[in-house]
């Protein structure tokens, strides 16, 4: 039995751009440690697994080299642009409603994660290696920190090991935009994931929405992952909801010769 399986840049329309993610399309549900194995193999930031429910359903997980995790916005986004057709997805984090829309963009329904003010913890500056620190809040799954400038955010370069030892998912870090048509920039580090940086954050932006939308009194917004390889995210900001916005191209197609079993 072969499985069909591609690699996405998401969140960008270039390729080699935003953030890679592995799609395996499934016929049915497949064990754990086999979908653990394939995404060590991929070894990219995610790979999503698409097994078929009824018509317009599916259910949908996402590994990274090393575990499974409960949100992932850009292995959503590359499924939706896999599957080429709106799309419900049951997942760990509930449904999330996915279409494809104008100009090539597709919008996401994702869980608002509003964050929580926090202290300035001494072990996360130290990690960080930085002093120009605003604010601090705690998420469902991160830390987020504001930094008092999007050069301060670009020029980032923290302790990985010691961020790892912090206990969260990751380290969201942001500020104001610093350019045309962009709200906040952010990068996204999560060592004690297996990712030491996820080029483009989708579940992140989940996060920066509310805490934007607070600062800037705007439910629209967009914002730049300044990774090395960088993308686009939109954001608009509905209750506890926020839609996502992001383009996808596909690299490349192929096939698993190793069956699930």
């Amino acid at each position: 039995m072969s499985v069909p399986i591609s690699v996405v840049d998401a969140f960008t329309d270039t390729a080699f751009r935003g953030n890679p993610a592995a799609v395996c399309q499934l016929e049915a549900a497949a064990p754990d440690r086999w979908m653990q194995s394939v995404a060590a193999e991929m070894n990219l930031a995610e790979t999503a697994f698409v097994v078929p429910r009824d018509a317009d359903e599916w259910d949908l997980r996402w590994f990274t080299p090393t575990v499974e995790v409960d949100l992932c916005g850009h292995a959503t986004l590359a499924s939706t642009h896999i599957l080429g057709q709106p799309a419900r997805f049951h997942t760990r984090s509930g449904v999330l409603s996915c279409a494809p829309a104008a100009g090539g963009w597709i919008e996401m329904d994702f869980p608002a994660l509003a964050p929580k003010a926090a202290a300035a913890d001494a072990g996360l500056l130290r990690a960080l290696g930085t002093a120009d620190v605003y604010a601090v809040a705690t998420s469902r799954f991160d830390l987020l920190v504001e930094l008092g400038s999007a050069e301060a955010v670009r020029s980032l370069d923290p302790d990985l090991g010691a961020l790892r030892s912090l206990g969260s998912r990751g380290v969201i870090v942001t500020a104001p935009g610093d350019s045309e048509g962009i709200d906040m920039v952010s990068r996204f580090f999560a060592p004690g994931s297996g990712i030491d940086e996820d080029p483009v954050t989708g579940s992140a932006h989940c996060v920066l929405a509310p805490f934007w939308a607070a600062r800037t009194g705007r439910t629209s917004l967009v914002g730049y992952q300044a990774s090395r390889r960088g993308g686009t995210v939109r954001m608009r900001l509905e209750g506890d909801r926020v839609i996502l916005g992001g383009r996808a191209v596909t690299v490349w197609d192929g096939t698993l010769h190793s069956a699930p079993n």
